[in-house]
């Protein structure tokens, strides 16, 4: 018998990596390819970076795993120390789990025990996982939640502030989603039976559309005034990804827990969420656990991509860079109608493709994908209808290799007809 993958199992791209480096991959024919998609959010220090690489091997020849619910170990004490010093005001208590999927069910878990309500409420367009909980928190597309029914109970969905998509602007789609999420409490989930807000700071797998600053402002002014939890998802803006550490710190809003996974170790398998301790005290006894959380080996890769991010400056250089690549992807988009939105935070940007009727364009978005692909800048796309192309570098991009990939963009729209 011979044993393969999956068959639902799709690559994005042709490449069977062999090695990483900074920026780049290089495929086992030993091609170079600029990697804008840093394993969607995940190499934030880029490929291999030395001295997560050194810390990471350090580790391994000390404790590889130390079960954190039957012994305790340095790594993950220092780091929720380290944690601390960057988590927003207040949240001082952390729970450590392997995925985001895993850090989401815990964050609605604690939510649904602190406040002895059972509802959450999401955003059109949110993408918060595969595992049951999170799949039912998630409206990203069709794929996440098809055929496992029933999800679990007790979720709704609000408009999603898309300014783009609801041909308005931005503060226009904000004011409009705030009043059909006072409509929404007033009549689907009763303020008294909503536990909490679920929300990316950018919409992630939905389309990487900036949340309005308005939006979250208004989001904590009815949280406040109901007792509802206001959850950040910051699995894919965390740790500088939108220019600041955390997505929500565009806006001076204050979650009351934050789940963190991705970037947080460059690549090692490590998520948590934070709260307060007030709020952390509330779950119940039992509820928070598993094997492999906190893992000695990712804490120690954590704490040293912290320490990158921290020495070299990483999230000014996402701001700066961001600011370069979003006004490269603009300006390649004039030439071209179907690339009709230019979108992002920092370094999380995305071009939406639309037909000359409005409809989305996914047929063209997958081939400018491939152009850029072909010629060795690897991306992703994204959105319900696969019509938005999204880009994702390390951290650590500097200028240079922006504009290789921005030069790479251009002839790919052009030879994609855009």
């Amino acid at each position: 018998m011979t044993a393969e993958l999956s068959p639902v199992l799709k690559q994005a791209t042709p490449v069977t990596v062999a090695r990483g480096e900074g920026v780049h991959l290089y495929d086992e024919d030993g091609r170079r390819y600029l990697d804008f998609t840093a394993g969607i959010g995940v190499t934030s220090t880029g490929h291999c970076h030395p001295k997560v690489v050194e810390a990471a091997q350090r580790q391994v020849a000390t404790l590889i795993h130390g079960q954190y619910t039957t012994v305790m170990h340095r790594p993950l004490l220092r780091l929720t120390e380290r944690l601390g010093e960057v988590l927003p005001e207040g949240l001082d208590r952390l729970f450590y789990v392997n995925s985001g999927s895993e850090a989401v069910e815990a964050a609605l878990r604690l939510a649904r025990q602190a406040t002895g309500r059972q509802n959450a409420i999401v955003f059109q367009g949110s993408f918060h996982g595969r595992t049951m909980g999170a799949a039912s928190l998630t409206t990203s597309g069709v794929k996440i939640r098809a055929g496992i029914g029933p999800l679990v109970p007790g979720v709704a969905v609000a408009p999603f502030p898309y300014a783009y998509r609801l041909g308005m602007t931005e503060e226009e789609a904000s004011a409009f989603a705030l009043r059909e999420l006072d409509l929404l409490l007033a009549s689907v989930s009763s303020p008294k039976d909503t536990a909490a807000f679920f929300i990316e700071p950018v919409l992630g797998e939905g389309g990487y559309v900036p949340v309005p600053p308005s939006f979250l402002a208004g989001l904590r002014e009815r949280a406040d005034a109901h007792g509802i939890l206001l959850v950040a998802d910051e699995v894919q803006t965390g740790f500088g990804r939108t220019g600041r550490f955390w997505g929500i710190d565009h806006s001076g809003v204050r979650p009351d827990i934050v789940i963190t996974a991705k970037g947080l170790a460059s690549g090692f398998p490590l998520s948590a969420i934070a709260a307060p301790h007030a709020l952390m005290e509330k779950a119940w006894p039992g509820s928070q656990g598993g094997t492999y959380g906190g893992n000695a080996v990712s804490c120690a890769a954590a704490l040293a991509t912290l320490d990158v991010i921290q020495e070299e400056g990483l999230v000014d250089n996402a701001a700066r860079m961001g600011e370069r690549l979003l006004s490269g992807l603009a300006k390649a988009a004039e030439a071209h109608p179907r690339a009709a939105d230019v979108r992002g935070l920092g370094l999380m940007a995305a071009t939406e493709f639309t037909a000359p009727d409005g409809t989305p364009d996914a047929d063209t978005a997958a081939r400018a994908h491939k152009a850029a692909v072909d010629a060795g800048l690897l991306l992703l796309t994204c959105g319900p209808y696969g019509n938005v192309v999204r880009m994702i570098p390390p951290l650590i991009v500097d200028a240079d290799q922006v504009d290789q990939a921005l030069s790479i963009w251009s002839e790919a729209l052009a030879q994609a007809g855009a």
